[in-house]
């Protein structure tokens, strides 16, 4: 439904007013109001799963593994700002009295956050960025994504009950149901809103991105949007693992019907007779792939679309599609492929398909796989299938492809995303709109904090997290020195 200026007015303040409340929260309070809605999405039936599973057309098991690794991402997160970790309380006090200097991180204040159509429980409702905002100790505003209503209502609703019976004013989650861009526009534009999330399409975030950019007061907007996520193939690695490979690729590619943000959708290596073989037998791979269905119709429209007007560029070949019959609401897959000198004369041809779609480009020698990488855009991940012989053989691709992604693969495939400290799920622009920061893992909770400093204060008026006696118990720099003293 929409919903009128007033109706979103009314939502920002009811948001406000929980974002003063957990300024008013230390660390503790906030990691347990995380651990109880991590217990309510846990105990979420079979309802929660069908219901998404009906709306996605996601398959019932990769709907359960995503539920628990929704419920792993709250407690994680909520392990990590327990432990004062994104406080980083420093304390600079001057032996002879001459000053008494406190610094630590706050929350930005209420933060918008749009579904995600891909993933409708980690990077939805009750995904990644609620969660690390939450974290952070800001108060949330979710604009559920239209594709899976019923879905975000039941997180909604699962996240409401944690927050009452902790005790928690319901304005410190906020719900919106509306398919309406519009709503999208207002809430974005509201002046006591500080911060939006979002994971979708590059023109949906750069649109956000804007907006954000455009108030009289500009926020930051961090936006996913998007990557090609290139693979390159190297001489040593293509010699000795050929067939493994083929394999290996074609399954990321496929997988989830090619709706993953890390979906690998550009292969390069150089031309000559063991990348020949490579592409057939990645065709042959291919052929004998299962199609899928896609999240929802507008989705595979885009695809199909997109697909068309690739398979029609100029320089492009087609190398073979999954064969058998597709249900007209199925996606076939396709592997299409070109040389190089197409690609650096056309740099469109390395944006975005968004679905099981893969691009092959041949390299005639190394100089142009270096031009090849220098004609990227900004992507979330990389990878190198590679051995160590290779990357010593091309020390300047290896340094090229450190500025041009956020996660950079030795072997493997991309579409493993771990919710770890260490993971960084961004990349330099447009594959995001902060390379500094990450969506995925308890550093998320970064993007949501401002640094704040108190001077020569009184002990009671202080924060807990830098009062004396430390009674959080949380790492603190202490006068150059880490301690929980």
């Amino acid at each position: 439904m929409d919903r009128n200026e007033n109706e979103i007015d009314y939502v920002v303040k009811q948001a406000e007013a929980g974002f003063q409340f957990l300024q008013q929260t230390d660390v503790i309070e906030r990691a347990e109001l995380m651990y109880a809605i991590a217990a309510e999405i846990e105990e979420l039936g079979e309802i929660l799963i069908e219901t998404a599973h009906l709306e996605t057309a996601l398959p019932l098991g990769r709907l359960q593994g995503e539920k628990a690794r929704t419920v792993n991402q709250w407690r994680r997160y909520a392990d990590a700002v327990r432990t004062g970790l994104y406080s980083e309380a420093r304390i600079d006090r001057d032996p002879n009295g001459q000053f008494d200097l406190r610094k630590y991180n706050k929350g930005l204040g209420p933060v918008v956050v749009f579904g995600a159509s891909n993933f409708p429980f980690a990077f939805s409702t009750a995904g990644g960025d609620t969660a690390s905002a939450i974290g952070a100790g800001c108060s949330v505003i979710v604009k559920a994504h239209p594709a899976h209503l019923k879905t975000s209502q039941l997180m909604a609703d699962a996240i409401d009950r944690a927050v009452s019976k902790q005790g928690v004013p319901t304005g410190v989650f906020n719900h919106v149901l509306s398919d309406s861009f519009a709503v999208g526009q207002q809430l974005v534009s509201h002046k006591q809103v500080k911060a939006v999330a979002f994971t979708g399409s590059f023109r949906g975030g750069k649109a956000l991105f804007d907006l954000g950019q455009s108030r009289p007061e500009p926020i930051p907007v961090f936006a996913e949007m998007g990557s090609v996520n290139p693979v390159f193939i190297l001489q040593d690695y293509l010699a000795n693992h050929l067939e493994a490979f083929a394999k290996q690729y074609i399954g990321s590619l496929l997988l989830g019907v090619g709706q993953f943000c890390t979906n690998p959708g550009v292969l390069v290596g150089l031309a000559g007779e063991p990348f020949d073989r490579l592409k057939l037998a990645l065709k042959s791979e291919l052929k004998s792939a299962a199609t899928g269905k896609m999240l929802h119709s507008c989705i595979l429209d885009s695809y199909n679309r997109l697909k068309g007007e690739m398979v029609q560029s100029e320089g492009i070949s087609v190398l073979g599609e999954g064969e058998g019959n597709t249900p007209h609401d199925f996606a076939r897959a396709v592997l299409v492929e070109t040389e190089a000198s197409q690609v650096l004369n056309n740099p469109n041809l390395l944006e975005e398909v968004f679905g099981p779609f893969g691009l092959i480009v041949s390299c005639n020698d190394q100089n142009e796989m270096n031009l090849v990488m220098q004609q990227l855009d900004g992507q979330i991940t990389l990878t190198f299938a590679a051995t160590a012989q290779d990357i010593h053989e091309c020390p300047a691709l290896f340094a090229m492809a450190q500025d041009k992604c956020g996660r950079l693969l030795f072997q493997g495939m991309p579409t493993g995303v771990e919710v770890q400290y260490a993971m960084q799920h961004g990349g330099p622009y447009p594959a995001t709109t902060d390379a500094r920061f990450t969506s995925v893992g308890p550093d998320a909770v970064k993007r949501f904090v401002r640094p704040f400093s108190f001077q020569n204060w009184p002990n009671e008026f202080l924060p807990k997290e830098l009062q004396d006696g430390n009674p959080l118990q949380i790492d603190r720099l202490v006068n150059q020195q880490w301690t929980k003293a």
